[in-house]
């Protein structure tokens, strides 16, 4: 089951990162199936204090940006250097 996976899992954490476990300094992502939803697997997460971090969901609309549109942006923009944020989104906005 799925909890006996979640016990492994913070047993090593805190036996191989035990500064990471002390101030909770590690995040569980978990994405939206079933199995990561049950209540059982809420409360050990609860229980044991593990922070978790929502993964997006699927979203067919956003596939093809991630492979045609942002792999030639970036090599548009890769030999510039910007100062800020505002910078890069006004550079990336033009290109």
């Amino acid at each position: 089951m799925y909890i006996e996976v979640l016990r492994r899992l913070t047993d090593e954490v805190g036996r191989k990162r035990p500064e990471k476990w002390r101030t909770i300094g590690w995040f569980l992502i978990h994405e939206n199936t079933s199995a990561h939803r049950s209540v059982l697997v809420l409360d050990f997460l609860a229980k044991n204090k593990v922070s978790t971090l929502d993964h997006c969901p699927h979203s067919p609309d956003l596939a093809p940006a991630d492979f045609y549109l942002f792999p030639r942006l970036k090599s548009a923009l890769n030999r510039w250097r910007f100062c800020d944020t505002t910078d890069i989104i006004k550079n990336a906005t033009e290109e």
